[in-house]
């Protein structure tokens, strides 16, 4: 029996015009950062388990992919699995995300950094997710971040370049999501969930768009967080249905509502009048280094998430033992890449020389020569029985244009070229 020959579940191959698709959206996503002034930096795909199961990646660290020590003895298995701890055979992991990387990353490199230093990552991470629609084992992250900054210039930032890149990638239609973790506690104080339960209920919140009001409450009450599920039903559909446009005549429920953060989201809203921005009292964010601000990417045609961010203060102080304050934004690359028309004018006019057997190969590459020096991408193919087979493959690997070439044909200027798809 053959061999399986497809990549490992929840990973992917790309076949050239798909990777061209990628690229090109890439390339936007770069640019529009760079103008707006963050510096692209690099870090290694692996990093210390121990760092990566450090309690900064919430649910995540349940995902990473373990890297086993080498040179492990039958022994050392035998008593991992007696003790059940597969942990203490790895010393290193798979990334599950950038921002864990970016923390140990700056703290190494602090003193070589600008007092506020803007970073992009743009990169692979992996997660031992159940694959599905939209959710794969491999998948590309694009974050900016924004360390040093203790004020909301970084939340604004953030938001400026995150909005200006939806724009150059034509991704109309979305809406900025906003909330801020101290009013998440409000909700919590509220309902009186103790401090040691407040991770916890916050990651039944998360669920909120999966399992409704109705679920959130009944799962927070089986877990002993809540003593009435009906009342916190109630209070959560009244949060999400009510009126949360930011501006000052809300009048909120009276108690919980955090006044310094709301102001906070009003300053933000204020500062950005042409961005689509809403109020959700409700948003989470799972991950629970999360210390202020919240934001994520909502679309109206799709029910998750299209990227995010926020706040994350207390992070970097664990791996440099000063707090430094940092903030983020992360684009979910993969979820939008197929919402996206590539656009013609940002390539470069790609041609076919479909030559016969006879033709010199110095001949062919004069001629590729010349026609890359004038800015035009070129693809040398021999002439086939079904030349129409060809064109036809060519056309799909995103080339506009094929000429004939034989042995007469002496320099660029003397190729007819055809349009291909005419």
């Amino acid at each position: 029996m053959a061999a399986s020959v497809t990549p490992p579940r929840g990973m992917r191959d790309f076949l050239p015009a798909a990777k061209a698709r990628r690229e090109h959206a890439l390339g936007l996503i770069r640019e529009v950062y760079t103008a707006h002034g963050f510096d692209e930096i690099e870090t290694p795909v692996m990093e210390d388990a121990s760092r990566l199961h450090a309690g900064l990646g919430g649910d995540n660290e349940k995902l990473a992919f373990a890297v086993m020590k080498r040179a492990l003895s039958a022994d050392d298995l035998a008593a991992a699995a007696a003790s059940g701890d597969a942990l203490s055979l790895a010393d290193l992991g798979l990334r599950y995300d950038l921002t864990v990387p970016l923390a140990r990353f700056y703290a190494t490199h602090r003193a070589a950094l600008p007092p506020v230093f803007r970073s992009i990552q743009i990169a692979p991470v992996w997660r031992a997710e159940r694959p599905q629609k939209g959710r794969y084992r491999q998948f590309v992250q694009c974050d900016i971040d924004i360390i040093g900054e203790a004020g909301p210039l970084a939340e604004l930032e953030l938001l400026t370049a995150t909005v200006a890149t939806l724009d150059a990638l034509g991704l109309g239609g979305t809406t900025i999501r906003l909330n801020d973790r101290r009013i998440l506690a409000g909700i919590l104080s509220s309902w009186g969930v103790p401090d040691e339960l407040r991770e916890r209920a916050l990651i039944t919140i998360d669920k909120l768009d999966k399992i409704g009001t109705g679920g959130v409450a009944s799962e927070l009450a089986e877990l002993g967080i809540v003593s009435s599920d009906a009342d916190v039903a109630a209070e959560l559909e009244a949060l999400t249905t009510a009126d949360w446009r930011l501006h000052d005549g809300v009048v909120p429920p009276p108690g919980w509502l955090d006044r310094d953060a709301y102001a906070e989201l009003l300053a933000l809203r204020d500062a950005l009048p042409d961005a689509a921005i809403e109020f959700d009292p409700t948003l989470v964010r799972g991950m629970g280094y999360y210390t202020g601000t919240i934001f994520e990417i909502a679309h109206p045609d799709h029910g998750y998430s299209l990227g995010g961010g926020g706040r994350y203060d207390g992070m970097i102080g664990r791996f440099l033992g000063q707090e430094v304050p940092a903030c983020g934004f992360s684009i979910g690359f993969e979820r939008i890449v197929d919402l996206l028309a590539v656009r013609d004018e940002a390539r470069p006019r790609a041609v076919v020389l479909v030559y016969d057997a006879d033709v010199a190969s110095a001949q062919l590459l004069a001629l590729k020569r010349e026609l890359v020096a004038s800015g035009t991408r070129v693809r040398l193919e021999r002439r086939v029985k079904n030349l129409r087979a060809l064109l036809d493959r060519v056309t799909a690997d995103g080339f506009d244009a094929f000429a004939q070439v034989g042995a007469e044909t002496t320099d660029a200027a003397s190729l007819a070229f055809r349009d291909l798809g005419a």
